[in-house]
């Protein structure tokens, strides 16, 4: 816990990254425990930041699976950054359980890769690419009877049919984690399709059961060439 503000409110870091930070309040009408995502002030200042940031609420908002983090409202802060409110998770992320527990049993890595799949093709029906599916993005929380639930997050970079050119990353850009990319998506991240999507959740069936990576490159440059 940090002491946050002047009033010295104990807030939780529950994530944190180069561009944004997500921290555990409470609401204060519904008394329910929520997680706030806020976009960091210098990753306000990259160009087309603040546009993915808030997509990642839209995007999220309209899947309805119970397999996608619930956002549950957006807002600017009065600096003008934006933030999401989201539902509270308990648990861990796939990346954090493959690092603790090595090779998970084949049956249990395709259950947490089906329950993703389910989100995801409901996010294609919607023309929803995710573009940036990894273990880490994938949160292992239990419902209320103790069963495994996976809950995709951040859709951050996704890409909406029919949305604005203005909010589409430009071919230039690598958008997404190299090591879980298709090969379009490495050439043209605008032009990808479904394909890209399955095609990751298929990197992480894989590194999941093996226990490492389909890929291992000391850069960015050398995953692109090898895949």
């Amino acid at each position: 816990a940090q002491s946050c503000g002047s009033h010295g409110v104990a807030v939780q870091v529950l994530g944190s990254g180069g561009m944004g930070v997500v921290v555990a309040a409470r609401h204060t009408q519904l008394e329910q425990r929520v997680a706030l995502k806020f976009l960091l002030p210098v990753a306000c200042e990259v160009p087309g930041a603040v546009a993915r940031f808030l997509r990642e609420g839209k995007a999220a908002a309209r899947i309805t699976s119970e397999h996608v983090a619930r956002v549950v409202d957006t807002g600017m802060l009065e600096g003008g950054a934006p933030y999401l409110v989201m539902e509270h998770l308990d648990g861990q992320d796939l990346g954090a359980i493959a690092r603790q527990r090595g090779p998970l049993p084949a049956a249990e890595a395709v259950e947490y890769v089906l329950q993703a799949s389910e989100a995801i093709a409901e996010a294609h029906e919607l023309g929803i690419v995710h573009r940036d599916l990894k273990p880490a993005n994938l949160f292992l929380a239990r419902r209320a009877d103790g069963t495994p639930l996976v809950k995709v997050l951040d859709f951050g970079i996704s890409k909406i049919a029919g949305g604005s050119r203005s909010l589409v990353t430009s071919a230039s850009v690598l958008m997404g984690s190299p090591r879980y990319m298709s090969p379009e998506q490495m050439v043209s991240a605008k032009d990808v399709d479904a394909r890209a999507d399955v095609w990751a959740l298929g990197v992480i069936l894989f590194e999941l059961v093996a226990g490492k990576p389909v890929w291992e490159a000391d850069s960015a440059q050398g995953l692109c060439a090898l895949i």
